[in-house]
């Protein structure tokens, strides 16, 4: 695996890049992820496929958000990777939000082989503002050290039912870094936020209508601890 970076549309996306043979596909994480996100797809797929994870803009090691991000902006970055990568007949997978990107961008090109949606891409209500929200507070928030922020996640994911381990703790030390004395996470709450309210202009029915490939649509429909699922049959 290779960490890599290109420049679209005025900014910098990096990605980690996984070698293989039979096609590209191309990864894109939740709200508030960073390509780390999809490990376990990349571990379980390299060497078969190509696996290219990116960072979108505001997380991880790309540029910080644009003051117009959301689904339709890093719709069009995706697309600019696609083409500068020089990518032929691209898999598309989204977990999350990056189901709603992803769904958007095989809606506007006619080369995508299939689009693999991970929980992502459905029509959104106060059902989903109220699993997501209480848990954006902590990216404003500066801590002394990484492990104290670690330590705030750790709890965070085990509400969530998420077994804690040694890659979800490299996750979390990827997503911050050091700012004059203390530490914080790299993303800005209020771009994160403006990115979660395009989930509610998003018309499902209107972007799959002009998607002309295949779609595998994964729909997690367990608790996430002791709250509902996130999306609705």
């Amino acid at each position: 695996m290779e960490y890599r970076s290109i420049e679209v549309n005025g900014g910098t996306l990096a990605y980690a890049e996984y070698e293989g043979t039979k096609g590209v596909i191309i990864g894109v994480h939740g709200l508030t992820g960073n390509n780390k996100q999809l490990h376990y797809y990349a571990e379980q797929l390299k060497g078969e496929y190509r696996f290219i994870s990116v960072d979108l803009r505001g997380r991880g090691n790309s540029s910080e958000a644009t003051d117009n991000t959301g689904i339709e902006q890093h719709t069009q970055d995706i697309i600019s990777l696609i083409d500068a990568l020089n990518i032929q007949n691209p898999i598309l997978m989204g977990y999350s939000m990056g189901g709603f990107i992803m769904g958007n961008v095989a809606s506007k090109r006619d080369d995508v082989k299939g689009v693999i949606l991970l929980d992502g891409a459905a029509t959104c209500t106060d059902h989903q503002r109220k699993i997501v929200e209480p848990s954006l507070g902590r990216i404003s928030k500066h801590y002394e050290t990484p492990e104290a922020y670690l330590e705030e996640i750790q709890k965070i994911y085990s509400n969530l039912g998420v077994v804690w381990n040694e890659h979800m703790e490299s996750v979390g030390r990827y997503e911050i870094a050091r700012v004059d004395d203390h530490w914080e996470n790299k993303s800005d709450e209020n771009k994160i936020r403006q990115d979660f309210q395009s989930f509610y202009d998003y018309k499902p029915a209107e972007v799959f209508a002009e998607v002309q490939c295949p779609v595998l649509l994964v729909h997690s429909t367990g608790g996430i601890g002791t709250m509902p699922a996130l999306f609705l049959a």
